[in-house]
């Protein structure tokens, strides 16, 4: 089951359960819009991989047992590693390679 972090891992830009705005790559490391098309170009520092729009858990149980209510979002807010050099220089380098052939 995804995490569903409360945040950017770049600029620490929250980021509800609800939002549009997260993005993800395999691992579920969460990064914004803004931070995932202009900082990272789709490339994720930790991984290496490409990233995605997160999915929207529902906020009402529409089948017994499923939502939001009974698998809350995490509250535990992930921060990169990486300093903004390295971030910059590892996705400098692969940000031309398509996720599927990295």
């Amino acid at each position: 089951m995804l995490e569903l972090r409360p945040n950017c891992e770049v600029c620490d830009k929250d980021l509800p359960p609800a939002s549009t705005e997260a993005r993800i790559c395999s691992y579920e490391c969460t990064y914004c819009k803004d931070c995932a098309d202009h900082v990272l170009h789709n490339v994720c520092p930790n991984c290496g991989g490409g990233l995605v729009p997160r999915p929207i858990r529902p906020s009402i149980a529409r089948r017994s047992g499923v939502s939001l209510a009974h698998q809350p979002a995490s509250t535990h807010r992930v921060h990169s590693k990486y300093t903004a050099g390295e971030i910059r220089d590892f996705t400098d380098r692969i940000k031309d390679v398509r996720p599927e052939a990295r």
